[in-house]
C-alpha cells in the first residue's frame, strides 16, 4: 500500500531533474546560486565552530600548569608587596636619621648616636644594650638621651663594642631634678612601680613645694652624671604630702617613650 506514494514521489523528483537539465544556462546558474545561498550559512557556521573548537583546544592548559602559573603569580605579588614595604621602611629610616643629624648640629651638647641592639625580656623596662663601647670612647656614668633629647638613663657597664644602659625609673637610676616654676623645688626622680614605664615619681620635695600638672621637670645641677636642664617629663598630678607630712612627692609623665627606643644619644662631658 506504500508503493504508490513512493512511485509518485520518485516520478516528481525525476520530473524536476529533467526540468533543471532543460533550463537555459543563466537560469540554471541562478538556481544553483539560490540553493547555495540557502545552504552556505549552514556550512559557514559549521566551519567557524570547528575553528573555534580547535583554537580553544590549543589554548587550554593542563590543570597542573594552571596551578603552577597561579602560584608563580602569587609569589610575584608577595615579592612586590615586600619590596614596597622595604622601600617605605628605608624612606622612613632615612628621614629619621636626617632629623637626628639635624638635631645634633643644633644642640650644644657633645653627643654620639648609638643604636639599641638588645632588650632583655625579663628586664624590658629597666635596661637596653647599645652598639657603642669603650673603643668609641664610652665609659660608665654617661647620660643617655632619647632621639628627641629627653633623658632616658645612663651608661651602667661598658665592653669593647657595646654598652648597657640603665633606664630612668630603675632603682639604680635615681636622678636629681627640679620643677621649672617660681618655686623651683628640688627632689629626686625614682621609679613609680613595675606596671607603667611611662611614669616616674618626683620625691623628697620640701613639704611646702608647689607641683601642678603640666609643669616641666628637668635635671638639676646637683647631679654628677646629668648636665643641668635636660627634660625628664611633666608633673602629672598635684603634689601630695607623704611620710607624716615631712616631704612632698608627685607623679611625673616621662617625655621619652622608653618602649620604642631604636636610637639613643650618648652624652659626653
Amino acid at each position: 500500500m506504500f508503493k504508490r506514494p513512493y512511485y509518485i514521489a520518485l516520478a516528481i523528483v525525476a520530473l524536476l531533474i529533467l526540468l533543471v537539465l532543460n533550463l537555459p544556462n543563466g537560469t540554471t546558474a541562478r538556481f544553483k546560486t539560490s540553493l547555495g545561498s540557502i545552504f552556505l550559512p549552514l556550512f559557514g557556521i559549521t566551519g567557524v565552530t570547528q575553528q573555534a573548537t580547535a583554537r580553544a583546544g590549543d589554548n587550554l592548559l593542563p590543570k597542573s600548569e594552571l596551578i603552577a602559573e597561579n602560584n608563580s603569580l602569587r609569589r610575584q605579588n608577595q615579592e612586590l608587596r615586600l619590596q614596597v614595604a622595604q622601600a617605605a621602611t628605608s624612606s622612613n629610616e632615612n628621614e629619621r636619621l636626617r632629623q637626628l643629624l639635624g638635631w645634633q648640629k643644633q644642640n650644644r651638647w657633645n653627643v654620639k648616636l648609638a643604636r639599641v641592639i638588645l632588650r632583655d625580656p625579663a628586664n624590658w623596662w629597666r635596661t637596653v644594650q647599645i652598639d657603642l663601647g669603650s673603643r668609641n670612647g664610652l665609659s660608665n656614668k654617661l647620660a643617655v638621651l632619647s632621639p628627641e633629647g629627653f633623658l632616658i638613663g645612663h651608661v651602667s657597664s661598658v665592653s669593647l663594642t657595646k654598652s648597657q644602659v640603665v633606664l630612668i625609673g630603675d632603682d639604680n637610676c635615681k636622678v636629681p631634678a627640679f620643677i621649672e616654676n617660681t618655686d623651683r623645688s628640688q627632689g629626686v626622680i625614682i621609679g613609680s612601680g613595675p606596671f607603667d614605664s611611662s611614669f616616674v615619681k618626683l620625691t623628697h620635695l620640701p613639704a611646702n613645694a608647689i607641683a601642678k600638672p603640666g609643669q616641666r621637670v628637668v635635671t638639676s645641677e646637683l647631679s654628677a652624671i646629668y648636665p643641668k636642664g635636660i627634660l625628664i617629663g611633666q608633673i602629672a598630678d598635684n603634689a601630695r604630702l607623704v611620710e607624716s607630712g615631712l616631704i612632698t612627692e608627685a607623679d611625673v609623665k616621662l617625655a621619652a617613650n622608653l618602649s620604642s627606643l631604636e636610637e639613643v644619644w650618648v652624652l659626653f662631658p
